[in-house]
């Protein structure tokens, strides 16, 4: 295979049609993840506002978008999050909920997985490796043992299996400084492990890409490996995946109503231009606006590509 063409810069991109709109509901969560990009954490207080909630759905309807993708934080926790989910399954829209599986174990969220299911909302479930003691590692003592526990709530209403339609797909992001691997191989030691050692089922898994920017680029910045980690996105960058990356069909909503191209930009504070408000978007259609880009968008085209929806091809071009 030869490689790939060298660049510094990241391509100049244009947006597509909007078809995903992407909003955080906050920063606020149960865990404190050591590759978290967002920073979130349990004493985080910053929360979406109830104008804006309401906005997002007649931005929804405005635009005809078909798919709402909910983040955070742990989006369960904003008080609004379940009327938000309903309203948006009375439009049509499918929703995905960005889920770290712990917080189903939540004393206040018990019924919160019988929730997700009478909505049919597609779970993307985060869940780092099928080992514990790895799991453990990066996001406390018994996070892995919670997040099965969670998987198998979900499993036990329908989610998972291949004769429902339920849709529970997990999250695969490397341990640390590296590419993840082949998303279809790994996809089988998962459904091999989860199935013989705890009896999970799911759909897919999406293997996601650690962006050096806020609480990862820290991490690395201590070890010395942040600008090792960086070369080597660069370095394995794929022009193949230009075409494909979320941002040319999605657009992230912060907590406050702001609009970014990326939820990776959303954190660095780099604005979509031309576009600074939800509002804005019922008004405006952003397909061939420009797409604010900068270094860590390797992240996103390097080796097999990754975005909201896993890699972006499991062979290289």
């Amino acid at each position: 295979m030869p490689p790939m063409p060298r660049t510094d810069r990241f391509p100049a991109l244009r947006r597509g049609p909007l078809t995903t709109l992407q909003v955080n509901l906050g920063y606020r969560c149960n865990q404190a993840c050591r590759h978290c990009h967002v920073g979130a954490g349990p004493q985080r207080t910053e929360m979406m506002e109830p104008a804006t909630l309401a906005l997002v759905l007649q931005v929804l309807a405005a635009r005809q978008i078909g798919q709402l993708d909910l983040t955070g934080g742990a989006p369960e926790l904003h008080p609004g999050f379940r009327a938000l989910v309903q309203q948006a399954r009375e439009l049509d829209v499918r929703v995905i909920d960005r889920c770290n599986l712990t917080i189903l174990l939540q004393p206040d969220q018990q019924d919160l997985a019988a929730f997700l299911a009478c909505e049919s909302v597609v779970v993307m479930a985060s869940l780092p490796c099928y080992l514990e003691a790895n799991v453990d590692r990066q996001r406390g003592a018994g996070a892995f043992a919670a997040s099965i526990e969670g998987l198998r709530q979900l499993n036990r209403l329908g989610y998972g299996h291949r004769d429902s339609n339920l849709e529970l797909n997990l999250v695969y992001n490397p341990q640390g400084a590296s590419l993840p691997p082949p998303q279809k191989a790994l996809e089988e030691d998962f459904r091999r492990n989860l199935g013989e050692r705890y009896g999970v089922v799911f759909n897919r898994l999406l293997t996601l890409a650690n962006m050096p920017i806020e609480r990862f680029a820290a991490s690395l910045q201590l070890s010395g490996e942040l600008e090792p980690y960086r070369q080597l996105l660069r370095e394995n960058h794929n022009p193949a995946h230009l075409d494909q990356v979320m941002c040319r069909q999605l657009i992230s909503v912060d907590w406050r109503g702001q609009l970014y191209d990326c939820d990776f930009n959303q954190m660095l504070g780099q604005r979509s231009p031309g576009l600074f408000a939800l509002s804005d978007l019922l008004e405006c259609d952003p397909a061939g606006a420009a797409i604010a880009v900068a270094d860590h968008c390797f992240g996103c085209t390097a080796g097999h590509g990754s975005s909201c929806g896993g890699a972006l091809t499991e062979v290289l071009a």
